[in-house]
């Protein structure tokens, strides 16, 4: 088949959603597919239709002019009253026998319309929630303006979704919340998955004690609560802590570190390669996962590939990966202490063999 990929995020972004569509364009390419993506321009690749190549594998990836949002430097949007007449370029040069939007936003709102039109097979994910696209708006946005955009934005979500053959959500809670909202009913749970090939687990009691997260450096994901939780730990334990990933966030968090007099411990990786990023999960102690509003949450799934007890907030997804006790701890968002106790638990288990 010949399948249209419409992604308001794609590689080199670092983000789920982004990791998703190109794991998934890649494993259909290995499956024998022929595989385009609609995406926004990058600052390595401009506007242009490229053969890029992702996982191994390579993808005709048809790049729209795109912006930068003044608050989120790494975020680049599309504009949205020009997405139907790329919509329709893109369509017209690949052909696809299947269009699978992974957003309704800017994309979908081009591609799914008229794929319905032309009567070609249409699915569509939900990988975000209006709720957390507006934390991207200009700080000081009057709430009363923040609400209507959320009700308007979940409003085109049932419009546009409701045109698909076949919606999915990442997990049984996610796709519940998303049925609740839009009204829509029949949203399939598939999981975003990954090829735990690629991941190295060590049982071994690995050297030293190191924590790490990998997300996007956003408020969203409350690190701040990761930076104060490793403030509290006991010294003795010299717990180090690797923050992969980038975002605004950073500069509030270095001086958060510096202010709590722990600067030497946390550590700003920033983007990693695919390698490095396993090999620094394949070294490490424990994950963890303050945020509260992930849909499935890759990262944590690389980290149990790679045989990482997580600890994690009790919301949204993770809970669906976490069990207690078992491979991980859960905390109540907010709850410092809590976060405290699971890590510590972890590391000094490390010291006679670790979990379970």
């Amino acid at each position: 088949m010949r399948i249209l990929l419409g992604c308001d995020t794609f590689a080199p972004d670092l983000n789920g959603a982004a990791s998703f569509a190109k794991r998934l364009g890649a494993g259909m390419v290995q499956r024998g597919h022929e595989v385009h993506v609609l995406a926004p321009a990058s600052r390595a690749h401009g506007a242009g239709v490229f053969q890029e190549e992702h996982e191994g594998q390579t993808l005709t990836v048809h790049r729209i002019p795109s912006y930068s949002w003044p608050t989120h430097p790494w975020f680049r949007i599309m504009l949205p009253f020009r997405a139907k007449h790329h919509a329709r370029r893109v369509i017209r040069q690949a052909k696809p026998d299947v269009v699978h939007a992974q957003s309704h936003i800017v994309a979908g709102r081009g591609l799914m319309p008229l794929a319905k039109k032309a009567g070609i097979r249409l699915a569509g994910t939900s990988h975000s929630m209006p709720e957390n696209i507006v934390q991207h708006a200009p700080p000081h946005t009057p709430q009363w303006f923040v609400d209507r955009v959320v009700a308007g934005q979940w409003k085109s979500a049932r419009r546009l979704f409701g045109m698909a053959d076949v919606v999915t959500s990442p997990t049984r809670s996610s796709a519940e919340y998303f049925e609740k909202m839009t009204g829509l009913t029949g949203v399939l749970p598939i999981s975003n998955g990954i090829d735990t090939s690629y991941y190295t687990p060590d049982f071994g009691p690995g050297e030293g004690n190191r924590i790490v997260f990998v997300g996007r450096l956003d408020d969203e994901k409350h690190i701040d609560e990761l930076v104060e939780a490793a403030a509290r730990l006991d010294p003795a334990l010299d717990a180090q802590v690797d923050i992969i990933g980038a975002g605004e966030a950073r500069e509030k968090l270095q001086a958060q570190a510096r202010e709590l007099g722990i600067s030497d411990r946390i550590h700003f990786l920033g983007k990693v390669s695919d390698e490095d990023l396993r090999k620094t999960l394949t070294r490490s102690t424990v994950f963890a996962m303050p945020s509260r509003a992930e849909l499935q949450c890759i990262a944590a799934m690389e980290a149990m590939a790679s045989a990482l007890p997580i600890v994690a907030a009790n919301a949204m997804a993770l809970p669906h990966l976490v069990r207690e006790g078992q491979n991980g701890h859960l905390y109540e968002p907010g709850d410092i202490d809590g976060f405290v106790a699971g890590l510590n638990d972890v590391l000094t288990a490390s010291r006679s063999g670790g979990m379970p």
